[in-house]
């Protein structure tokens, strides 16, 4: 069964950005937004290099990477673990890998390489009402709570 499953990829396309987790070869920890990023197969997800020095590097010198994104209204995500490495533009590889990116962003951004991970881990995320009062946090719970406390209402058809 693929770590990639469908659940994973749900949630990753109601997720606006996620967070990469690096660290350099120290053991110093960096976390960044990435807001291009896809789902490519069953086992890896690309992070276009737009403006990312830092997650470039420390994958350069240490590969282990965390990514993790959510959906802001049900409160709910996953964790992904992995091996990352980077795809330049100059390699042959790059037009495979950053297919999707580059369909997502067009002209707007020029992306520098490309953030491959192999993903070796999915782990759940959710909001600890799911937890601690399971018998009144449903997700059209937490959506509400969500738009609420972000000032947003349905969109009127």
């Amino acid at each position: 069964m693929s770590l990639l499953n469908p659940a994973v990829r749900e949630a990753a396309r109601r997720s606006v950005l996620c967070w990469l987790a690096t660290v350099d070869a120290d053991g110093q920890p960096n976390v960044s937004p990435k807001e291009v990023w896809a789902i490519v197969d069953d086992e890896h997800v690309v992070v276009a290099h737009i403006a990312s020095p830092l997650s470039a590097r420390n994958i350069a010198q240490q590969p282990l990477v965390c990514l993790s994104f959510v959906d802001v209204f049900v409160q709910k995500g996953f964790k992904l673990k992995g091996n990352a490495h980077a795809v330049c533009a100059d390699e042959p590889a790059f037009s495979h890998w950053a297919a999707p990116l580059l369909a997502m962003v067009g002209q707007r951004f020029v992306i520098q390489s490309v953030l491959v991970i192999r993903v070796t881990s999915v782990a759940p995320i959710v909001a600890p009402s799911y937890r601690f009062y399971p018998q009144v946090t449903t997700e059209p719970s937490q959506i509400a709570s969500a738009m609420k406390a972000y000032g947003v209402q349905h969109k009127q058809e």
